[in-house]
């Protein structure tokens, strides 16, 4: 793999409302890599991602998140995107009145020196292209954003964007959720599309089902704010076919979601940097 991006989380910890729901998060991504992380609900994984990308409503109170030698836990949420940083989010917004060819020419330029932005006809183009290969309506490029799709519309918008903008850091928030099996297989053709030695995805999921198109380097286990378990994508196969309750017992965790006291929680070794084959 190349090591030309570089992603490292150490300790990362973060709370809503002043309860902790990150506690303690290490992860290391390096470009050409795919890591899927996994978990039942209320583990602490779309908070994982609203925390890396800057959202208001989640506070990060120890550790560190570094992109190429950069601190990206430094950065407003605008400077996260320029420095390459996308989310696809679980539940998009609907924005009136604005465009999808709008938003995403203006997120584009956003991203460009001033004087060096896309001209019309090119950003035209292009978008054309990207919205043919993910067998979206041509009209959806005047609708406003989001407002009026579906869940599965909505999704395929997002990988839109991604497309577009060609990030380094890829995060997928459950970018599967509400697809049938024909869209699945669009949106994760789109994903393919864009790996490459420079960029990284991380992708967060219920379900083994994505990964049998998207297949992962990595897969991590969350349960209680942490990363419990690294493996292959051998990890996500036995998960779909035996649940969790496995991991639960080898680890000897009662309750996987966030919110049991400390003195409640199981005590072992939090590994949670990728293993290297």
């Amino acid at each position: 793999m190349s090591n030309s991006l570089r992603f490292v989380i150490k300790g990362l910890k973060a709370s809503v409302e002043n309860k902790e729901i990150l506690k303690g998060i290490d992860l290391e991504m390096n470009g050409g890599e795919v890591h899927a992380v996994m978990g039942p609900n209320g583990t602490g994984k779309s908070t994982l991602a609203s925390s890396l990308m800057g959202h208001p409503k989640y506070t990060v109170t120890e550790g560190t998140a570094v992109l190429d030698g950069n601190d990206l836990l430094e950065m407003e949420v605008d400077e996260r995107s320029r420095a390459g940083l996308f989310l696809a989010m679980q539940y998009p917004s609907e924005i009136a009145g604005v465009t999808n060819s709008d938003f995403l020419r203006s997120a584009l330029n956003a991203r460009r020196e001033e004087g060096n932005e896309i001209s019309l006809i090119k950003f035209i183009r292009q978008m054309e292209k990207k919205m043919k290969e993910l067998e979206i309506d041509p009209q959806f490029m005047h609708r406003y954003l989001n407002e009026g799709f579906s869940g599965g519309e909505k999704k395929r918008n997002e990988i839109l964007q991604m497309m577009m903008l060609e990030p380094r850091i890829v995060i997928l928030d459950e970018i599967d959720s509400g697809l049938d099996i024909d869209a699945l297989k669009i949106v994760a053709a789109g994903v393919n599309s864009l790996r490459s030695e420079d960029r990284a995805f991380l992708i967060i999921t219920h379900y083994q089902r994505l990964l049998n198109y998207i297949k992962p380097d990595f897969v991590h286990v969350m349960m209680q704010g942490r990363i419990v378990k690294s493996g292959g994508s051998e990890l996500a196969e036995r998960l779909e076919a035996e649940g969790y309750d496995w991991v639960k017992e080898e680890l000897g965790i009662v309750d996987e979601t966030v919110g049991q006291s400390e003195e409640d929680e199981f005590k072992v070794p939090m590994n949670t940097i990728a293993p290297k084959y």
